[in-house]
């Protein structure tokens, strides 16, 4: 496996211990949708969380880790939300949070984590269990009308 794969692996399970640190169940990891993949699932007494990490053991040009989840990312971590969620019948609040975490090549420890609690809100009318058909449904009949 590349380097940079192990430390997106070692990232995720600094990830999660914050969030279990924080009162968090762990739900999944690495689920996938198509090619699409929410990196962290969790949840607490409110809220699904679906969760999206990024790290780095440099920050470039001073961009920090978790500002290379763009506009894409986001609407792609709202499909597979939203299709978790229909598939898995969740009737809870819903949030999407972002993880930035700095790691130490040389310690292999966590340098700096960023957490980011409902960091986007999707763009869609409604992402719950009752949601329309999907966002790609959703999609599909709003470029007819328009």
């Amino acid at each position: 496996m590349a380097l940079h794969n192990d430390i997106g692996h070692l990232g995720e399970d600094a990830a999660c211990a914050y969030l279990v640190r924080h009162g968090y169940r762990i739900i999944d990891r690495n689920w996938r949708l198509g090619n699409i993949e929410i990196d962290i699932i969790a949840e607490n007494k409110e809220y699904i969380v679906f969760v999206e990490v990024k790290t780095r053991t440099t920050m470039y040009a001073d961009t920090t880790p978790e500002e290379y989840v763009d506009e894409h990312k986001r609407r792609f971590m709202t499909i597979a939300g939203n299709a978790y969620v229909k598939h898995n019948r969740i009737n809870k609040n819903l949030r999407f949070d972002i993880c930035g975490i700095l790691w130490n090549k040389l310690t292999c420890e966590a340098e700096d984590i960023r957490y980011y609690e409902d960091a986007f809100r999707p763009k869609l009318r409604t992402v719950n269990a009752n949601s329309y058909n999907g966002q790609w449904s959703w999609h599909r009949r709003n470029r007819r009308n328009g």
